[in-house]
C-alpha cells in the first residue's frame, strides 16, 4: 500500500501497526518524547504541542547550525505545533485537537495539566474513549507526587545508585550519572502500557488513565536487590567486572558449566576443570574474585580483540569494551541495519532503529525532524479546518508560532 505522505514523502510499505492512531504529545525533556517517538515509529500520527519557546531539549548539545541532534533523535517523525497553552484560545485549540485523538501523553507534575483544564478527570468526562498517559517521577498521589524528578534524582532515590556503589568496592561515593536510565526505562513502560490501554479500549469501549512512574520503573530493574533487601543471604553473588587487556578492557561471562569449561581450555588452564575451587558453579561463586584475577592474568598480555575472538570461539560470552563511535563505524552493525538516517534543517544524522521488528508490520523512523511550530498551520488547517486568516491572527497575538 501507499502510506500517506509525511512532509511530502510517500512510503511504499506494509501497514504500520499504529497506522490511524493519533497521539497528542504534551511531553518535554526525555522520558515522554522517547515514548512518543516509539509510537511514531510504529505508525502513529504524533502531534507535539510545544510552548512558543520550544521543548528545552531543542537547545541541548550537540547543536549544529542552531538545531539539536539530541532533540532530533527523540522527536523525529512528529509534527510540531507551537502554542501558548496559558492563553484561553490556546487551551481551546488544544482541546479541539484532543477531541480528535486516540491518546494523550504528558510528563508534567500532576497540577500542571489540571491547571490547564487538560487533566485526565476533566477530559475523560468529555472523551471517555481517550487513553491518557502520565509519566512522572513519583506518580499522581502521595507525599512525593509533586516533587520535581529528573532521572539522576530517581537513580539516587530508587536504590539504583547505591546498589552500584555496593558492587564497586573501593569507591567512596556513588558513580557520576551521565546516562539517563530512568527516563529510557519509563518511556519503554509507557510505550507498552499505552498500547495495552488502546487494546483494552477496542475490547471494552472505554479509555483510561495510564500512570507511569520513573521510580517504579527503576525498582523493577533491581530484581535481585529487591529480594536481597527482604531476605538476607551470606552467599556471595558473582559480579561481572571489566578485565584489563593489553590495549583496553574485555568483559567475559562464564555463566554456566559449559562456558567455564570452554574458558579454562581456551586460556590454557584445563586443570581448572578439576580444581575444587572452580569445578562447580557453587565453588566458583565462592571463589569468583580469585577466578577473575586469574583470568585477567591471561587477558593482560593480549589485545582486547584477540581475547574476545579466542573466548568467543570457545563458546564463552565475551566482548571488548567499545564506544558508540566504534559501533557507528562497525561493518556488522551497519550491515544489519542498526542505524537509520533522519534529517532536520541542519542536515542528516544517524539514530539507532528500535530494538524490535515485526514480521508483518514496519517499524521505521520517519526521516524528518520538524522545526519548532513547523506544522502548526498544516495540523490546524487539516485537523480543525482553521483557515489561513485565523491562523495569521492567532500568530499575530502570540497564541501560535
Amino acid at each position: 500500500m501507499v502510506r500517506p505522505s509525511f512532509h511530502g514523502r510517500e512510503i511504499m510499505e506494509r501497514t504500520a501497526s499504529l497506522e490511524g492512531i493519533t497521539v497528542i504529545d504534551f511531553t518535554a525533556m526525555m522520558a515522554g518524547p522517547f515514548a512518543t517517538r516509539m509510537l511514531a515509529d510504529c505508525g502513529a500520527d504524533v502531534i507535539k504541542l510545544e510552548p512558543l519557546t520550544g521543548d528545552y531539549m531543542r537547545y541541548r548539545s550537540p547543536i549544529r547550525n542552531g538545531r539539536s541532534a539530541y532533540y532530533g533523535q527523540m522527536n523525529s517523525g512528529k509534527k510540531s505545533v507551537a502554542i501558548d497553552l496559558k492563553s484561553p484560545e490556546g487551551r481551546a485549540i488544544a482541546l479541539d485537537l484532543v477531541s480528535r485523538a486516540d491518546a494523550i501523553v504528558e510528563n508534567y507534575r500532576p497540577e500542571v495539566m489540571a491547571g490547564l483544564g487538560l487533566d485526565y478527570d476533566t477530559l475523560h468526562k468529555q472523551f471517555p474513549r481517550l487513553v491518557y498517559c502520565s509519566i512522572t517521577g513519583f506518580g499522581q498521589k502521595g507525599e512525593r507526587a509533586r516533587d520535581p524528578a529528573y532521572a539522576p534524582i530517581i537513580h539516587a532515590a530508587s536504590g539504583y545508585d547505591m546498589a552500584h556503589l555496593k558492587y564497586n568496592e573501593g569507591l567512596e561515593r556513588p558513580a557520576t550519572t551521565g546516562i539517563f536510565t530512568a527516563d529510557v526505562i519509563s518511556a519503554i513502560y509507557a510505550f507498552g502500557a499505552i498500547q495495552t490501554a488502546l487494546l483494552h479500549r477496542e475490547r471494552f469501549g472505554v479509555g483510561q488513565h495510564v500512570d507511569v512512574t520513573l521510580i517504579d520503573a527503576m525498582l523493577n530493574m533491581l530484581v535481585y536487590e529487591m529480594q536481597e533487601a527482604q531476605f538476607q543471604t551470606t552467599q556471595r553473588r558473582p559480579l561481572y567486572q571489566p578485565l584489563k587487556a593489553a590495549d583496553g578492557f574485555v568483559m567475559a561471562a562464564p555463566v554456566n558449566q559449559k562456558n567455564f569449561e570452554g574458558l579454562a581450555i581456551a586460556i590454557g588452564h584445563p586443570e581448572w576443570n578439576q580444581d575444587p575451587r572452580f569445578s562447580t558453579i557453587t565453588a566458583r561463586e565462592h571463589n569468583w574474585g580469585m577466578l577473575m584475577e586469574l583470568i585477567e592474568e591471561w587477558t593482560l598480555s593480549r589485545p582486547a580483540a584477540e581475547c574476545e575472538a579466542t573466548l568467543m570461539r570457545a563458546g564463552v560470552p565475551c566482548s571488548r569494551y567499545k564506544t558508540v563511535g566504534d559501533l557507528l563505524a562497525e561493518p556488522a552493525m551497519i550491515d544489519r541495519g542498526t542505524f537509520e538516517e533522519v534529517s532536520d534543517g541542519s542536515g542528516p544524522f544517524s539514530i539507532p532503529r528500535q530494538p524490535f521488528t515485526f514480521s508483518d508490520a514496519p517499524v521505521v523512523s520517519r526521516p524528518h525532524v520538524s522545526d519548532l511550530g513547523e506544522d502548526t498551520a498544516g495540523v490546524l488547517g487539516g485537523m480543525l479546518g482553521m483557515d489561513e486568516a485565523r491562523i495569521a491572527d492567532l500568530r499575530a497575538r502570540k497564541v501560535l508560532l
